[in-house]
């Protein structure tokens, strides 16, 4: 369903003929000068849901080939298997260069299914993450200046960082590689399976915290979802454990307002060193 939300009107995508869907990336989603790669899995996201039989995303894959940037992109997706259960499908994002080059940006695979027939038992160790109440977290509009070369992004979002992983901001960073945060749609937008291929992405790195600045590209990202979202802002925490010759993984858990655990996922990122 498209609705009047921003995130909506921006993941929308036409469909040309069968699995080929056209899509103009808004400039609002970026971060410095590149697109979102959540907001990208959103709009892949969505345009496999019009693919498949089965509406919600419960394992989606992307490896991210080049920098997306705003404007024209074309999509295509194909049916790989459908099963009683679940459907799996593959989708893939196009560009052209100044020469008129067709360049692949971003390649997905995913599984669909019906978030909505899952059972209800829940046997789990995990426990939601432990973040200050909204009020008592910050934002990007509580920074004492705008960040030289902002993201557009912030503006979209209702993003209020755990002060405890806020030491990057303050010159001091902890050396522990956590984010937590408060996340939501700027415009009020409840969260869907949709919105969770973005929120697993949509926090500054962890990297930050680690004592790193700078672009930090994601090279490969799988998001597991696990529960359609209660109304209500998600938090959303981050882990990095091991950074290793110039890459660092992120492991992402996100939380509804019910205590559920309604999405996960696992990226491997680059980092610039030195």
């Amino acid at each position: 369903m498209i609705g009047d939300s921003e995130f909506d009107r921006d993941t929308a995508v036409t469909r040309r003929e069968p699995g080929v869907y056209t899509v103009d990336l808004s400039a609002g989603w970026t971060i410095i000068n590149a697109v979102n790669g959540g907001y990208l899995l959103a709009v892949l996201g969505r345009a496999l849901a019009d693919t498949l039989p089965h509406p919600d995303p419960f394992t989606v894959t992307a490896h991210y080939l080049t920098a997306s940037q705003p404007g024209p992109a074309v999509v295509r997706t194909e049916t790989v298997r459908t099963g009683r259960t679940l459907s799996t499908g593959q989708a893939s994002l196009f560009q052209y260069d100044d020469e008129g080059n067709e360049i692949e940006r971003i390649r997905v695979l995913a599984s669909y299914g019906d978030l909505a027939t899952l059972p209800d038992d829940v046997r789990t160790t995990a426990t939601p993450p432990a973040i200050p109440p909204l009020e008592r977290c910050y934002g990007p509009d509580d920074a004492p200046a705008p960040v030289p070369g902002s993201s557009a992004i912030a503006d979209r979002l209702l993003l209020k960082l755990d002060p405890d992983t806020l030491g990057w901001a303050l010159g001091a960073p902890s050396g522990r590689g956590e984010m937590r945060a408060w996340f939501g749609l700027a415009d009020g937008r409840d969260a869907d399976p949709l919105s969770l291929l973005l929120a697993v992405d949509a926090l500054p790195p962890t990297a930050f915290e680690i004592g790193l600045k700078g672009w930090v590209p994601t090279v490969e990202l799988t998001v597991h979802v696990r529960h359609r979202p209660a109304p209500g802002p998600l938090r959303v925490a981050i882990t990095t454990r091991n950074l290793a010759g110039g890459f660092l993984e992120e492991d992402a858990e996100v939380w509804d307002s019910e205590d559920r655990l309604v999405a996960q996922s696992r990226q491997l990122a680059r980092v610039r060193l030195g």
